[in-house]
């Protein structure tokens, strides 16, 4: 391990990107009061009396939603009170798990106090209770003098927020509780020009990354040592996370999966499959890929159907436009070259799907050669993916703040229209099981007039190794 980190920190030893990191600062306080003032507004109209808003800890120490973050720029679990009367400040429950972040990282915008909840617990204290009960049980007593009898409460949270509610509800019983996800989640569809900065930052981490990638991209070099060189680049420069992508690599073209120790070969197909590189709580999304050597006819012209099939939908983005007629557009290079026959969602087949009677799909079972598992005493027994087809079933969808559900999809069931301000990915995507395949993707910010790439500084199309 030791001698693999020091040949990636040697392959790496020259490498600059071709353009400057402009890294832009946080966003303003004023920022975050435009956002309370909007939220705030929706809950008195809905006839809330106070707003609580939950957030927990996910594996590897992610939040499991954004509200937390997008509100009061607090970056890890916690519950905040909001009272409807603006002269009342917000106040914020947290650090009742070992999740903890130090300022100035951990100093939210906008709130007064801040209580502490501890870890607590027979095994890990020695103090008997639940730390989510005292939370529930700090949260009926600090938003106590905010509502009257039988109140009204406005709710945000997730899956992971349901111990919490309950508690909350026994002990403030009578009151009437309203999910009310949809307001944050309404506001995140289209972005401010300050946000849209967020974004482009985080693409900018991306195409170093990707350039760091391609500058230790050569036959005899592991998958790991190529994810390494991604990780480093971008994080050296202020990324917030390493663990957002995925790099696949064999000569199929199989795009999603995790370094496992394969080395490059000529006549390999890498794929780096970028889902979540963030800044400041804003993450973008990309692909690329890498042809190492001759490749196949094949692989060739689904290579080029995906290349094709993104430039062809980033013509038509600009205000006003149907996110239909994108994606159609996307697809009909893939029409053209046989590997679909129409560009409908409900009807295109798709890595994914479910049988053709709507239950489960079998994976075929099979032994697929694959000399660097084998070399770790393990077998590849199956064929992945499950059938043909893209990825997903549209060419694309909206990203946002880590933690955030995506607010659509571009695909030939969505009517809705493009607006100035909103930020997705595009990204054509095809897999043939043991045959071929490819993912390339750019993300998009809709301006005035037209769109901006965001992810422009490292082109679309496959970046070649020679053998």
């Amino acid at each position: 391990m030791l001698a693999a980190s020091r040949r990636v920190e040697a392959l790496l030893a020259d490498f600059e990107p071709d353009f400057h990191f402009d890294p832009p600062p946080p966003l303003p306080v004023e920022e975050f009061e435009e956002r309370l003032r909007r939220v705030r507004r929706e809950c008195v109209v809905a006839g809330h009396d106070v707003a609580i808003v939950h957030t927990d800890m996910i594996g590897w120490f992610h939040t499991s939603n954004c509200y937390l973050r997008y509100l009061c720029d607090w970056m890890r679990e916690g519950v905040l009170i909001v009272p409807m009367d603006e002269d009342r400040p917000l106040t914020l429950i947290s650090f009742f798990t070992q999740a903890v972040i130090l300022p100035p990282g951990g100093e939210p915008v906008l709130v007064e106090d801040i209580w502490q909840v501890g870890a607590i617990g027979r095994e890990y204290a020695d103090r008997p209770g639940s730390s989510v009960y005292k939370t529930a049980e700090a949260c009926a007593k600090l938003m106590a003098g905010l509502i009257g009898p039988r109140p009204q409460i406005a709710c945000f949270g997730d899956r992971k927020s349901e111990d919490f509610f309950g508690f909350l509800k026994e002990l403030v019983p009578g009151a009437k509780y309203v999910r009310e996800n949809g307001i944050i989640d309404r506001m995140q569809r289209v972005r401010s020009p300050r946000e849209i900065g967020m974004f482009r930052a985080a693409c900018q981490l991306i195409d170093t990354g990707i350039q760091a990638a391609y500058h230790v991209a050569k036959p005899g070099v592991t998958d790991s040592e190529i994810f390494a060189a991604f990780t480093f680049a971008q994080l050296a420069r202020g990324g917030e996370s390493a663990d957002g992508y995925q790099i696949g690599i064999n000569e199929y073209g199989t795009h999603c999966g995790k370094p496992y120790g394969h080395v490059l070969r000529p006549g390999d197909i890498a794929n780096l499959y970028i889902s979540n590189v963030t800044w400041r709580g804003y993450n973008a999304q990309t692909s690329r890929m890498i042809a190492v050597g001759d490749i196949t006819a094949r692989q060739e012209l689904v290579l080029s159907a995906c290349e094709d099939g993104v430039k062809r939908a980033e013509k038509l983005i600009r205000p006003g436009a149907l996110m239909r007629d994108i994606n159609n557009a996307a697809f009909e290079p893939f029409i053209e070259k046989g590997l679909l026959t129409s560009p409908e969602t409900g009807t295109m087949p798709y890595n994914w799907s479910t049988a053709d009677d709507g239950g489960p799909r079998l994976i075929k079972r099979q032994y697929v050669r694959d000399i660097d598992w084998e070399a770790q005493g393990r077998k590849l027994m199956h064929v992945y993916p499950a059938t043909h087809g893209p990825h997903n079933p549209n060419i694309g969808h909206a990203v946002g703040m880590a933690g955030a559900d995506n607010s659509f999809n571009l695909a030939s069931h969505n009517y809705d229209r493009l607006e100035e301000g909103m930020v997705f990915v595009l990204h054509a995507q095809w897999l043939e099981p043991l045959s071929a395949g490819a993912n390339l993707g750019d993300f998009y910010a809709v301006t005035k007039d037209g769109f901006e790439n965001l992810s422009c500084r490292t082109p679309l199309g496959t970046h070649r190794v020679a053998a």
